[in-house]
């Protein structure tokens, strides 16, 4: 395949193109959705075919083929280039770039898990999903609904470019996630839910607190206890914020204005405020393509689609904006290095800049360390979905939470609501645990200019976080 993507390569220099990337995918994803009885869904899709991106003068031109005989990738080349070519008169914004050293891949590029999706069969995937339903089951009360989810994206991703670059690797993310849906004795409707997802094989659903029946277990009994719950109170209170909670306050409400194609048109508030302090000493936020997938979880991402070799961004360090995230052209618009965030949902998009692992870096506090120094306020956990504007403001629901007082945990609330603004709530974490997660999956993602789900990974320690406002609006 990679002769095939230099033949592209080729004809669009020929062309005429300052700089050429042709990417192609092979890719399977599956799909398994339970609710109670009924399965609504099991299927299998395949992902497959060429992108081509040609660059005239700092302007792109995208096209692609899902077929790929030499006749329909130069049809593909030859319409990217004409794209690129009649848009240079119009474009007001250019982002020329210089190219760099070829990059080839390593076989260490690619995972390899013990137990790979393709290696076991459509019966032991609906056996996971039914057991997590069952233990739901039965740990839960008052249920009106269980869902049981199951997915796997996995296969080939093969660049190739002007720089020379050859690379080739193996995509693969795994997700299981239960959802409870209960109902109170007013009418009230409440959820409980756990799963886990990231670039991990099937394996990785026996270890301890991940197999489907403790997982269906959690799920059951967090809806149960969520019957009892009180309305969590409104007002300004100090917060205890969860780990994936966390997450999502990373990627969605910073994350997204450290992405350099918002700073490049002045979009974003971070513009021009590199060196700038945002937030307190304990406030640590990095991007990183290739975390210790072992110890902590989320995605594996060696390369981003312009054929960039990922790493690690710190893009806050002890408050201080010192990094955004790049594609080739907006790092040296902004003389900054490559950080390998240009992406793409799949060859039918072009890569556009976009998060890998964000996430806040851990602390040296315990938990009841934590909930000691919060003192009295809410312990927030998990997220059930919520909205940010482009300013940093955001309003996220919490799927739970705890009323703590004294550092210890009273009762559980429900109806849990956070908001405010991300440039305001950095200067105002006190403190980090050590304890320390990031997690991804198939359903979900990144859904930037349209192109979604894309699968990113999120998360980050516990954080002690002062005068948060509960029930409030973004």
């Amino acid at each position: 395949m990679l002769d095939t993507l230099q033949k592209c390569i080729d004809y669009g220099e020929k062309l005429g193109a300052n700089f050429v990337e042709a990417r192609y995918d092979d890719l399977t994803l599956r799909t398994l959705d339970r609710s109670d009885d009924t399965w609504k869904d099991i299927q299998v899709k395949s992902r497959t075919g060429i992108g081509v991106t040609c660059y005239i003068e700092g302007v792109s031109g995208y096209s692609f083929s899902s077929g790929i005989t030499l006749k329909d990738i130069r049809a593909a080349t030859l319409k990217a280039f004409r794209m690129a070519r009649a848009s240079v008169p119009s474009a007001k914004l250019k982002l020329p770039f210089a190219k760099a050293k070829a990059v080839k891949s390593r076989p260490s590029d690619t995972l390899r898990p013990a137990v790979h999706p393709s290696q076991r069969d459509l019966t032991f995937k609906t056996d996971l999903v039914n057991r997590m339903v069952q233990a739901a089951r039965e740990h839960g009360a008052n249920i009106r609904n269980v869902r049981g989810l199951y997915g796997e994206l996995y296969g080939k991703k093969v660049l190739a470019n002007s720089d020379g670059s050859e690379i080739d690797w193996d995509f693969l993310v795994t997700d299981l996630r239960c959802i409870v849906t209960s109902k109170t004795d007013a009418g009230a409707l409440v959820v409980g839910a756990e799963g886990y997802g990231g670039s991990v094989g099937l394996e990785h659903y026996g270890k301890k607190g991940k197999t489907p029946d403790e997982m269906g277990q959690e799920a059951g009994s967090r809806a149960k206890e969520q019957l009892k719950a009180e309305a969590c109170p409104g007002g300004k209170f100090r917060a205890l914020v969860e780990n994936r909670l966390v997450g999502v306050l990373a990627h969605e409400s910073f994350g997204h204005l450290s992405e350099a194609d918002f700073v490049v048109t002045g979009a974003s508030p971070l513009t021009d405020k590199i060196g700038t302090r945002l937030g307190s000493d304990a406030a640590c936020i990095v991007d990183a393509g290739t975390p210790d997938i072992k110890t902590y979880g989320g995605l594996w991402l060696p390369f981003d689609d312009q054929g960039v070799r990922t790493g690690l961004t710190t893009v806050l360090d002890k408050g201080v904006l010192t990094h955004y995230l790049h594609n080739r052209g907006t790092a040296q618009k902004l003389g900054q290095r490559l950080t390998g965030n240009s992406r793409a949902v799949s060859f039918l998009f072009p890569p556009i800049v976009r998060m890998t692992n964000t996430y806040f870096l851990p602390g040296d506090l315990t938990e009841e360390e934590a909930l000691e120094k919060l003192g009295t306020g809410v312990y927030a956990i998990q997220s059930e979905g919520g909205q940010v504007e482009g300013d940093g403001s955001f309003l996220f629901i919490a799927i739970r939470g705890y009323w703590v007082e004294g550092g210890e945990i009273k009762y559980p609330l429900r109806e849990v609501a956070l908001s405010g603004n991300i440039l305001d709530l950095l200067s105002h974490i006190e403190g980090a645990t050590k304890d320390f997660e990031i997690t991804s999956g198939y359903f979900g993602g990144c859904g930037k200019a349209d192109q979604f789900p894309l699968p990113v990974g999120l998360g980050g320690p516990k954080l002690i976080v002062d005068g948060v406002t509960f029930g409030g609006q973004a």
